[in-house]
């Protein structure tokens, strides 16, 4: 897979569900694969479109480049380039931003059927999304996915809430290369939400048996928000078939901490999608 693809980008703005969302459409230069579909990627609770960039490997230009299949990278409400949040995030957000933003921005793309790739909070929104869309979901990549509050995940975010309030402030100045002024409440939204009450009864395991198409839901060994259990909820859980991988010798976020081990994984499972 290389390492420097080459690809078409557009800078678009997305604005169909409400708030004005910052996003990007990647193309393969040597045009779309037959039967391709787009690729849609969902970041993570403190992501960016940027930071599916980050740590020197470009993760959508690459499987766009693998794949021959376009994509869809955008931000959403409150992160980075989109507009801010205008109200403190509720403890359905995941479920707002799966059944009710995420159609309107395929829609306002020209997106019908595609592939979701999340990540984190990202993932969770894919799942949740093609439970209530079957029909608009090809597959899935689930990485790193919460479907379930584990003490794991509180302990966590309270381990992200100290380093970020640490006086060396590495978290914080780390966060502001993407997210600028507004990383204090970018980050403040994403903890207050999973440490709230309100959060600690999150199970979306009743969600999954509608999930009819094919899953590929990774994780890291040593992923510090999520013990293997949230990969076994999922695989018992969903209604299609699914594929699971423990990513030895990783943390949270595999698909730059095992680029190399991954992305050939996640081309693949794509591939097989497309030929169903």
């Amino acid at each position: 897979m290389p390492s420097d693809p080459v690809v078409h980008r557009r800078r678009m703005t997305l604005a169909a569900a409400g708030p004005r969302l910052d996003a990007v459409s990647i193309e393969p230069a040597a045009g779309r694969a037959s039967g391709a579909l787009p690729l849609v990627f969902l970041h993570e609770g403190l992501g960016s479109i940027a930071q599916w960039t980050a740590r020197g490997g470009d993760v959508p230009a690459r499987l766009v480049a693998a794949t021959g299949c376009p994509a869809l990278v955008y931000e959403r409400q409150g992160y980075a380039g989109s507009d801010p949040l205008t109200a403190p995030r509720a403890p359905r957000y995941l479920y707002d931003e799966a059944w009710q933003v995420l159609p309107r921005v395929l829609d306002e793309a020209g997106i019908g059927s595609c592939i979701p790739i999340g990540h984190s909070d990202g993932a969770s929104i894919a799942l949740l999304f093609a439970a209530r869309f079957p029909g608009r979901t090809a597959g899935l990549v689930s990485e790193a996915a919460h479907v379930v509050v584990e003490a794991i995940t509180l302990a966590g975010i309270r381990t992200a809430v100290a380093l970020f309030e640490a006086s060396d402030g590495k978290l914080r100045t780390a966060l502001s290369r993407y997210h600028g002024e507004r990383t204090e409440a970018v980050f403040r939204s994403w903890a207050d939400a999973w440490l709230s009450p309100g959060f600690a009864g999150f199970d979306m395991t009743g969600e999954l048996a509608r999930v009819t198409a094919p899953v590929f839901a990774l994780q890291g060994e040593t992923d510090e928000y999520g013990s293997p259990r949230q990969l076994e909820l999922i695989a018992d859980g969903v209604g299609g078939p699914a594929e699971t991988w423990l990513v030895p010798d990783c943390g949270h976020v595999p698909h730059h901490q095992a680029a190399d081990r991954v992305l050939p994984r996640l081309a693949a499972f794509v591939g097989k999608a497309l030929d169903r």
